[in-house]
């Protein structure tokens, strides 16, 4: 959504938040940082914990079980909290041809049901995500038997949370500011 339609649709409280606004912001500011850092933090070892795998493989020729699966968890942290990160900073790989197509009434109007259908999406990941973690709580991981099968997915639930409080930042308080103190948010 540009920056131009984000304003017609909220107004310009982006760049005027005070009081429970600017708490909110800065709510929303600390939840994306936390979900940068863990989404680091998991890369990173992804990036340890293949070669380690590869090394015992082919240099020890005994292969170590556990570094596939922990990969594989990690990834989907990685994922699904980085997915809710490039949300919020509307980093993700999107389509607008259709919606550029459109005059700038209908644009708005666009951009305000794709928040609508985000929201859905991440009531959706927040409710059956919770469900999957809740029903799978009591199963362990082969590889790692004192691991819950729900903490591995955990991410759902977490990244749908993420992103529905990111839905209500953007259709209440506006979009992030795009200022460039923020080198992951590209300006327009």
């Amino acid at each position: 959504m540009s920056d131009v339609v984000s304003k017609r649709m909220i107004g310009d409280r982006a760049d005027t938040a005070r009081g429970p606004a600017l708490a909110f912001r800065g709510a929303m500011n600390g939840l994306y940082w936390t979900g940068a850092v863990i989404s680091c933090i998991a890369l990173v070892l992804i990036s340890f914990i293949i070669p380690w795998a590869v090394y015992t493989r082919y240099i020890l020729n005994s292969a170590a079980s556990w570094p596939e699966p922990l990969a594989v968890l990690l990834t989907v942290a990685v994922t699904f909290i980085g997915a809710a990160n490039c949300y919020r900073q509307r980093i993700h790989m999107n389509m607008t041809v259709g919606t550029n197509l459109l005059p700038p009434k209908a644009r708005v109007v666009a951009a305000f049901i794709s928040e609508l259908l985000m929201a859905a999406m991440a009531l959706f990941m927040l409710v059956w995500g919770g469900a999957l973690v809740e029903t799978t709580w009591g199963n362990s991981v082969d590889e790692f038997p004192w691991l819950s099968v729900g903490i591995t997915y955990l991410p759902i639930p977490v990244s749908g949370a993420m992103m529905l409080l990111f839905v209500i930042e953007r259709l209440t308080i506006g979009p992030p500011p795009q200022d460039g103190s923020d080198a992951h948010v590209p300006l327009d």
